[in-house]
């Protein structure tokens, strides 16, 4: 099972990420209590909130924030009612995005949602206009070195959906999410640490983007949608020309 990588670049790179630690963790204190509310505190019987705990403790989150959002979705303490909502457009050159959100006030989101595609020349689009182009999955990437039999061997019972070869030679595993912590505790017993794994929206098709200005119009777009409070996260099919992306920097 090999192939390349569909999002190596989706996610460009940005410097001044750790400068945005405290929205960081203000939108996974969210997902954690969402993630709570609907499925019970207990990790063990809740995969979205193991994954939103990992992904928590990840960014160095104090297990103290942790217990706290957990038990304000749990019930246990008072807490602002949070929905879900995804929101799909457009971009520059017509790349495809995808707005995952939690608020508590749809019409202030949507607005606001609105008013970044409208900023960056691209345009809200209507429910299933852009959907059909990504597939939610779990992807974890192995460190150098990890050879495919070894993967193979690991995760066979667990089932993953494939098992793809990067253009760096790394390798990465791609599963449902309904398999992807049984494939994540397969690897990590078989003493292969995944070096990042999540659960997400990834393309299918990748819209090349070789023109610096309209990279600078999409990455603009991205880091206006990703800065606003009600954004978990961000989705694109774009694929930076690694040129254009080394000028930008």
């Amino acid at each position: 099972m090999a192939g390349h990588s569909k999002w190596s670049n989706i996610k460009h790179r940005k410097a001044a990420q750790d400068a945005k630690r405290g929205k960081v963790f203000n939108k996974l204190i969210r997902e954690l209590t969402v993630a709570a509310r609907q499925g019970g505190p207990e990790p063990a019987d809740n995969p979205r909130l193991r994954t939103a705990m990992d992904k928590a403790l990840g960014h160095n989150m104090p297990k103290d924030t942790m217990k706290r959002a957990i038990d304000r979705g749990a019930g246990n303490v008072d807490g602002d009612a949070m929905e879900e909502c995804v929101y799909e457009g457009y971009g520059p050159e017509g790349v495809a995005v995808m707005v995952e959100c939690l608020t508590d006030n749809r019409n202030r989101t949507v607005g606001e949602v609105r008013h970044a595609f409208s900023k960056c020349d691209g345009n809200l689009g209507t429910s299933g206009s852009v959907a059909f182009m990504f597939h939610r999955q779990g992807r974890l990437t192995l460190p150098e070195g990890v050879s495919e039999d070894a993967v193979i061997e690991a995760t066979l019972e667990a089932g993953p959906d494939d098992i793809e070869t990067l253009d760096d030679g790394t390798l990465e595993v791609v599963t449902s999410p309904e398999a992807y912590h049984e494939v994540k505790a397969a690897l990590i017993a078989a003493g292969i640490e995944p070096e990042h794994s999540e659960i997400g929206l990834f393309p299918e098709t990748m819209a090349p983007i070789a023109d610096e200005e309209v990279a600078r119009k999409v990455i603009r777009l991205i880091d206006m949608l990703e800065d606003l409070d009600d954004v978990q996260s961000v989705t694109t099919n774009v694929e930076f020309d690694d040129a254009v992306l080394d000028a930008i920097e």
